[in-house]
């Protein structure tokens, strides 16, 4: 079998200009130029699978895949494969297809000649998928999760400085692991600055607990210098960034110690994300305004953090009790009148 990733790497893809493997490897080129950086990985796999699809099922190789063999009966073919063959969720091959949307969005940029094959592909739908509410874990889980690292240790002292920063700014994997040491205010005010996709900035204020473990985790690391701005704030032993791996299995570790004395709390699987949709959700819960929530999160449109609210039961059942409060009728009887009505319904009892 042929090694995709290894083809897609390969000098002979650079000097064939009518393969579209020379065009894929400037797009990938230029997303992480522009500040796409975490979607290369991404667009990455799913290029690799229509290969695949494109050598296995439709018996095109790599290297005769010109922009003449594609259109848009064969990439709706790769996305039925993914579901009925690959395994793939509906929001998987979605996923899949917004790489090569992408990908064709560039080519029609570059290339106008194959702008009409461009349309061809862009056309092709995304399927409707059900929407699922986020998970999140109780204010009692979070309490439990942060209460877990030794304080006593340096390494517990840096995961709890990860778990806390990963819940109060609610930040992406990808934002925290790009986090400097120059990116934080530690001032009365404390502030942290994310970098989000497409390379949009927000500022995000820190609680004073979250401000003194990181003070302290810049102390030790002899951090809180000014020629030390542009290292990386959070690190592994070998004092390079923490890698999306590396913050998965801190979270883990900690969230296998707390399940042992609460399981019910902690529902499986658990990933870094589902702090980001913990925060959200608990300040929507506490009646936060959704604009601002959206400001947290790094969203453009408000419509995207609306999910918080559209599919939270909790939120739902909090808004009814406020109407019911204030239009159920009040129970105006006295102790003394319970009591007269409770005899009076005794007596008459069969």
């Amino acid at each position: 079998m042929l090694d995709y990733r290894s083809f897609l790497n390969s000098k002979y893809t650079s000097n064939v200009r009518t393969n579209i493997l020379f065009t894929l490897r400037e797009f990938l080129k230029y997303s992480s130029e522009i500040g796409q950086a975490p979607h290369v990985s991404s667009y990455s796999d799913a290029f690799i699978l229509f290969f695949r699809y494109c050598d296995e099922v439709a018996h095109i190789r790599q290297d005769k895949l010109t922009f003449k063999k594609i259109n848009k009966h064969l990439v709706e073919g790769f996305c039925e494969w993914l579901e009925a063959e690959n395994g793939c969720s509906v929001s998987t091959r979605n996923q899949r297809l917004a790489a090569l949307h992408a990908l064709f969005r560039y080519i029609q940029t570059e290339s106008p000649e194959h702008i009409s094959l461009c349309r061809d592909i862009l056309s092709i739908r995304m399927k409707k998928t059900q929407k699922i509410p986020p998970k999140f874990l109780p204010i009692e889980a979070i309490k439990m999760l942060l209460a877990t690292p030794d304080m006593h240790s340096k390494e517990g002292r840096r995961d709890l400085a990860v778990l806390t920063l990963l819940y109060d700014t609610a930040a992406r994997v990808q934002e925290l692991i790009d986090l400097c040491v120059g990116d934080v205010s530690l001032a009365v005010h404390s502030t942290v600055k994310l970098t989000g996709k497409g390379n949009k900035v927000r500022l995000v204020p820190i609680l004073p607990e979250t401000a003194n473990i990181i003070r302290l985790c810049m102390k030790e690391n002899q951090l809180n210098k000014p020629q030390c701005a542009e290292l990386p704030l959070l690190t592994n032993k070998s004092h390079c960034k923490l890698t999306r791996v590396g913050i998965t299995y801190i979270l883990n570790k900690y969230v296998s110690k707390a399940r042992k004395t609460a399981p019910e709390l902690f529902p499986e699987p658990i990933s870094p994300h589902i702090l980001r949709h913990s925060k959200a959700t608990h300040l929507l819960m506490g009646d936060v305004n959704l604009i601002y929530i959206r400001d947290l999160l790094g969203h453009v449109s408000v419509v995207t953090t609306e999910i918080y609210a559209k599919t939270n039961p909790e939120f739902m059942r909090k808004a009814i009790e406020k109407v019911a409060a204030n239009t159920s009728p009040k129970n105006n009887y006295t102790e003394e009148e319970k009591q007269e009505l409770i005899d009076f319904l005794k007596r008459y009892r069969i």
